[in-house]
Order: structure tokens, then C-alpha cells, then sequence
């Protein structure tokens, strides 16, 4: 395949472009850091082998092996409606869950009648939570943002929602907890002063997994905020001290909306792309 290298400089970037006779751009190298970004998945070896030599050439000297140590950024394959995750709707994980090993009626009545509280009970709670945070996420549509719910990773474990938009990226963690007082701390959070729960740290650790997926990706940095959004309680303490985790009762998630300034329009339909894609997260 014959491809065409041309060199970019602008805002402080310096890049080779991989081009195709009529100026179609395939792939492209940072010429700082050495990494390569292939565009198109079916021209991926003629893309990293007329990169490569072009930036051994640049480099002096050239050390032995470079074009065998460069890095090009993998390629998601084309998206398939059965990889798609944006017909996700709120909840989802948990609505499956049910269907799946939920109980059946017999089960549901003698619970009821004996009042005594189910694992089934707190997964219809968190569908209920999540569902009503879903909505409010997907308001957010009109000020650019994008809205993924029920993010599958590995160990029967899910994302309940990421916002991508141009304030960035936010992992949102839902907690139904219904009239109940609720304190959040830097690690911890109780609920009606009970047991510590770690839902900050949890929240903080997710956060961290989706900005390495992502930028496994992406050719620039995804800032990815974790966030805890809590339903239906009658009261909602945060520490003075909590300043990394953003903490929202349902009603105050719209204040993320006029967040900017992180992500251009082009980055966060890149971002969504990405993320949408369940292929990229199954080894998360």
C-alpha cells in the first residue's frame, strides 16, 4: 500500500501523518513520544512500517531496534449491535439480575408476609435508584453530554453510568437509600450512623479504571472524576475534607452540566466511541 508522510507542527504538537494518495489520513506518529496511532484497522502494518522508518529517521542516532520499540495504540473493531452499549438502558446489570435469579412469586410472597428483608429487595432498590439517576443523566444530552449506563467489566461487575461531555468524564456510582441520613467521609460512608461502607474508595478506584481503559484508546489525556450520587435520602453530610469525589443527591446531578473546558466536541465523541464499544472494556 503506498502511503504518503507528512509532518504537522501546531499548539505545541508535533506529528507525522500516514495519508493515502487522495490525502486520507490512516494513522499518525507523535514524533515526541514515539507513539503511533493507526485510523484505520485494515491498513495497520503499512501504517506503523512507514511510520517507524520516519521516525528512526528523525531521531539521531537512531538507536538499534526503534522501529521494533515503538508503540502503536490498539484498534477497536468495527462496532457490532451486540457490542454496542449505548442501547444499555438504566439499570440494566440489575433488571438482568433479576430476570435471571430473582424470585419467583411463591418466594416474594412468603418474604412479604414474613416482611423478611431479601439480597432480591436491595437489587430492586438499586434498579429503582439507578433508574431514577438515569433520567436525570439523560437531561444532560442538550448541553453536549454523552450518557452510557450499566458498563460491564469483569467479575459480574458494572459501571452504573459514565457522563462524557466537555467537563470531561465522570464515573458515577448510584446508592439507593431511601429516608435514610447519610455522611460521606474521605474513605467511608455511613448510612443513619451505622457501619462504614467504602464507597468513596471504591468510587476513586473505579474512576482510575475507566481513565486507563479509556486512554489505552485515545491519543490525549480523559480526565475521569468518580461520583457518588445518593437517592431518595432525607439528609446528606459530606465531609469538609472529601474534595475527590464528587457527591450529588439525584436532583443535583444537573450541575455538572455546565462543566467545560476539558474535552473538545471531536474528543468527546472520540471518548464515546470508545466507551460504547464493550470490546474495550473486557479485560477492565
Amino acid at each position: 500500500m503506498e502511503l504518503h508522510v507528512t509532518r504537522w507542527k501546531r499548539y505545541g504538537r508535533d506529528r507525522l501523518y500516514a495519508n493515502l494518495p487522495d490525502g486520507t489520513a490512516v494513522g499518525w506518529a507523535d514524533v515526541t513520544t514515539g507513539d503511533i496511532t493507526v485510523l484505520r484497522a485494515e491498513c495497520r502494518d503499512d501504517v506503523i512500517a512507514v511510520l517507524a522508518k520516519h521516525l528512526q529517521n528523525l531521531i539521531e542516532p537512531a538507536p538499534p531496534g526503534r522501529a521494533s520499540e515503538v508503540r502503536a495504540r490498539p484498534v477497536l473493531p468495527p462496532l457490532t449491535p451486540g457490542d454496542d452499549l449505548a442501547v444499555n438502558p438504566p439499570g440494566w446489570a440489575l433488571r438482568d439480575l433479576l430476570d435471571e435469579s430473582g424470585p419467583r412469586l411463591m418466594e416474594r410472597v412468603v418474604s412479604r408476609l414474613l416482611r423478611r428483608p431479601s439480597e432480591w429487595d436491595s437489587w430492586r432498590k438499586g434498579l429503582a435508584g439507578e433508574r431514577r439517576v438515569g433520567a436525570e443523566l439523560n437531561r444532560l444530552g442538550r448541553h453536549g453530554w454523552r450518557v452510557l449506563h450499566s458498563i460491564p467489566l469483569a467479575n459480574k461487575v458494572d459501571i452504573d453510568h459514565l457522563l462524557i461531555g466537555p467537563g470531561g468524564v465522570f464515573s458515577i456510582n448510584t446508592k439507593h437509600h431511601d429516608k435514610r441520613a447519610v455522611w460521606v467521609g474521605d474513605d467511608s460512608v455511613k448510612v443513619d450512623h451505622g457501619k462504614p461502607a467504602p464507597y468513596a474508595r471504591k468510587s476513586r478506584a473505579e474512576a482510575k479504571r475507566v481513565a486507563r481503559v479509556l486512554e489505552r484508546y485515545c491519543d490525549f489525556p480523559v480526565p475521569v472524576e468518580p461520583v457518588l450520587v445518593f437517592v431518595g435520602v432525607t439528609e446528606l453530610k459530606v465531609a469538609a475534607t472529601q474534595l475527590d469525589v464528587r457527591v450529588y443527591q439525584e436532583r443535583q446531578i444537573s450541575a455538572l452540566g455546565p462543566l467545560s473546558g476539558l474535552l473538545t466536541a471531536d474528543q468527546v465523541e472520540h471518548v464515546y466511541s470508545v466507551a460504547r464499544h464493550r470490546q474495550a472494556w473486557s479485560h477492565a
